[in-house]
């Protein structure tokens, strides 16, 4: 059984990402009037121009790849609670380009989460019924998305005005810079929630809302939105991926107790309904392409190679139970399948054959000086080294009964390479028809390898939990292992192979995946872990309360953690953000 073990965090933050307070825009965006006057000394006479321009920037409206990434991800299920999510933005000033409002300094865009019944439904207006002043291109009939949030419970979400300058900054360093936008409310569990990164241009006065009607909602222009469950601590990624320690075992079926059948079971063999050719019908033994330990030898591994002209050549009969075992013959008739399948690969492999062939049906004859055609075309080659890492092989074939892989499991696997050599052999085999095209096949084979290919075949909520969950292999020294392939070959089951031979297995979340993360500090309190330049523990920060809606005081916890690092002053959204930071989270298997 693999071991899951957890593996040691690295800093947050690696060295090549800066992160920055803010960047202010050399010009809000707005209309602007440009005046010009120029007196003439000649004759005194004042000349004056006026012209008007607007910086334009997105105001009721983001395009969709204005966002880069959100967190929790949008759909997502998993332990959240101590997670304040976020949004990263392509443009790096936006946050910066407006006003939230009078005797307000911080950014303009916040995110707001809602949680159950509290979530509001978005909905579409018009720009001209929302009482603001249209600028340059916008028009008066522009559609905006905007939520009806009531007045009491949006003054219990908004941030403190202290609060504000730490809820955005600038990443930079790992590709494009980008704005982050951080919430200050952290998910109630069980339940459903919806963040919205909402518009609070001109709505706050010195840091509050601006006065209105209590028994009217107020309406905020949402520009985006996005919606994750928050589950326990047990369904955290971590949890859900050691899990699959927990229900780990061999390739192959459970034992019956009988020693005959259990000889062949511990084998990966299954059985299997096969029609033969007669008419008739029978049971027979098949392993497909995985095993569970290494296989060696088979009838194409033997030398010389033997001619394989139909895909009966490649039974196996057991005589003493009566039964035959189909699998390597099963993959070579698939192989050929998978080739007459494809007209241009099926056409180009057996025009090549002909080319071939012709000198040496002409024995001496042959009028001409051409060389002779000694490999298959390059995309011959490369569809033949494709289905060598089993690419087209359809999943039946790969896992022939359920019970191999059962609900939330892992399986490490041996890829028996003469499996391989009878696929690609059976594909190669277009064009062989009599017994002298299949000794030229045999003089001449395919040009494909078949590495040392090991893997893990994992089925789980992980797998469509976490569409970019990151995989690394490495072998008993410790060096990398190349991907060979990588599949989802359902919504719920992922294939990894490697070349090499597989020791351990990391499973762990993109760097996009990182977020800001707090600590709980006994009842109702929080805090949160310090980290040096280095990633060396500095302590935690001084506890602060959480607010009654869950909202994190976060100017209160920045100050905490100033105190405690000892920087007295300039702990600005940039230093606040790289103390939250969370790496994604990272479970290492052992194979057997």
């Amino acid at each position: 059984m693999p071991d899951a073990l957890p593996d040691a965090l690295p800093d947050a933050l690696p060295d090549d990402i800066v992160l920055i307070d803010s960047r202010t825009p050399a010009l809000a965006s707005g209309d602007y009037r440009l005046t010009v006057d120029q007196t003439i000394s000649l004759d005194g006479s004042p000349a004056s121009i006026t012209k008007t321009f607007t910086v334009a920037g997105e105001r009721l409206a983001l395009p969709p790849s204005g966002v880069r990434a959100v967190y929790p991800p949008d759909g997502a299920t998993g332990d959240y609670t101590q997670t304040l999510p976020h949004v990263v933005l392509a443009e790096p000033t936006l946050p910066w380009q407006r006003q939230p409002g009078a005797g307000t300094t911080g950014p303009w865009l916040l995110v707001l989460l809602f949680a159950g019944d509290e979530r509001p439904e978005p909905h579409v207006v018009q720009a001209g019924t929302l009482g603001l002043t249209l600028e340059g291109a916008e028009k008066s009939a522009d559609p905006v998305t905007v939520i009806d949030v009531p007045r009491s419970l949006l003054t219990s979400l908004l941030p403190a005005a202290a609060d504000l300058p730490y809820l955005a900054h600038v990443r930079s360093g790992d590709g494009s810079d980008a704005a982050v936008v951080i919430g200050n409310r952290l998910p109630p569990a069980g339940q459903p929630c919806v963040a919205h990164l909402v518009s609070v241009e001109g709505r706050l006065r010195n840091g509050t809302l601006v006065p209105g009607p209590a028994d009217q909602p107020v309406r905020l222009v949402s520009l985006a939105n996005w919606r994750f469950t928050v589950l326990d601590a047990d369904h955290s990624f971590a949890a859900r991926v050691r899990d699959l320690a927990a229900g780990s075992g061999p390739f192959r079926l459970p034992a019956t107790g009988d020693p005959a059948a259990d000889a062949f079971l511990s084998r990966g063999l299954v059985p299997v309904r096969h029609r033969l050719r007669g008419g008739g019908a029978t049971v027979s033994w098949y392993r497909g392409p995985f095993a569970c330990g290494p296989v060696g030898g088979g009838p194409l591994a033997a030398d010389p190679r033997p001619v394989v002209r139909s895909a009966d050549g490649l039974l196996r009969y057991f005589k003493a139970e009566g039964m035959l075992d189909i699998g390597y013959a099963a993959a070579w008739q698939l192989g050929r399948l998978l080739a007459l399948r494809d007209d241009g690969v099926a056409t180009a492999l057996h025009t090549w054959k002909r080319r071939r062939d012709r000198p040496a049906g002409a024995g001496g004859n042959y009028p001409l000086d051409v060389p002779a055609a000694v490999s298959p075309p390059p995309a011959v080659v490369g569809w033949l080294a494709d289905l060598a890492t089993l690419t087209r092989v359809p999943f039946t074939y790969l896992i022939p009964d359920e019970r191999l892989l059962p609900p939330e499991s892992i399986r490490f696997v041996d890829v028996d390479a003469e499996w391989i050599r009878c696929l690609v052999d059976g594909a190669y085999s277009i064009g062989r028809i009599t017994r002298a095209d299949a000794e030229r096949d045999a003089a001449s084979e395919p040009p494909v390898g078949t590495p040392r290919l090991t893997g893990a075949l994992i089925r789980s909520s992980v797998v469509s939990g976490y569409p970019g969950l990151l995989i690394d292999g490495y072998d008993a020294g410790g060096a990398a292992l190349r991907v060979a392939r990588r599949e989802t070959m359902s919504p719920n089951v992922l294939l990894v192979l490697f070349e090499g031979v597989l020791a351990r297995l990391d499973l762990h979340q993109r760097p996009e995946d990182q977020h800001f993360a707090v600590e709980p500090a006994g009842p109702g309190r929080l805090t949160r872990s310090l980290r040096g330049p280095n990633g060396e523990a500095l302590g935690t920060g001084d506890p602060v309360p959480l607010g009654a809606s869950g909202t994190v005081p976060v100017a209160r916890l920045a100050a905490g953690m100033a105190r405690v690092l000892n920087i007295p002053s300039g702990f600005g959204a940039a230093a606040f953000a790289r103390q939250m930071l969370e790496t994604g989270e990272r479970v290492t298997f052992l194979t057997p």
